[in-house]
């Protein structure tokens, strides 16, 4: 499968999740924006859903955010049949985010694709162009369906 053909299987499958009221598209408004060959960027709405205690957008949603998009960047340079899980998650918060804030913008690209693992990096900077957070991810690379 091409990086195109596996692009436009994640639309699908991102439209999908939008239609039938399922995923973090749907429940915490996570917008994907663009696709690359191994390169996402999705965006976020700050809002009352995504709160914490402090009345700012909470670090998990950022962290999802991230997640999110370092995770597509992945699974675009996965070849047929193969998935991806994540196996590990870091994020450093620089500044907190108002409920009120503009949209964020999260740009995440792949640093290594292999048979069995993956790592990627991410930043999500405001409205400003300001650095919000910023991190990396391992995945570990399975195989499913009919390979």
């Amino acid at each position: 499968m091409t990086v195109t053909q596996r692009i436009s299987e994640l639309q699908a499958l991102l439209t999908k999740g939008l239609t039938e009221g399922i995923g973090v598209g749907h429940s915490l408004g996570v917008q994907c924006a663009e696709l690359g060959d191994g390169r996402a960027v999705y965006t976020l709405k700050p809002g009352q859903a995504q709160a914490n205690a402090m009345l700012t957008v909470h670090g998990g949603v950022l962290s999802t955010l991230m997640d999110t998009a370092m995770g597509s960047a992945v699974f675009t340079q996965l070849p047929d049949h193969t998935g991806y899980t994540t196996l590990e998650l870091k994020v450093n918060f620089i500044r907190g985010v108002a409920l009120d804030d503009p949209e964020l913008r999260c740009t995440a690209t792949t640093v290594h694709v292999g048979r069995r693992t993956a790592t990627a990096q991410a930043e999500i900077h405001n409205a400003a162009g300001k650095l919000v957070a910023h991190g990396t991810c391992t995945c570990l690379v399975q195989p499913f369906g009919n390979a």
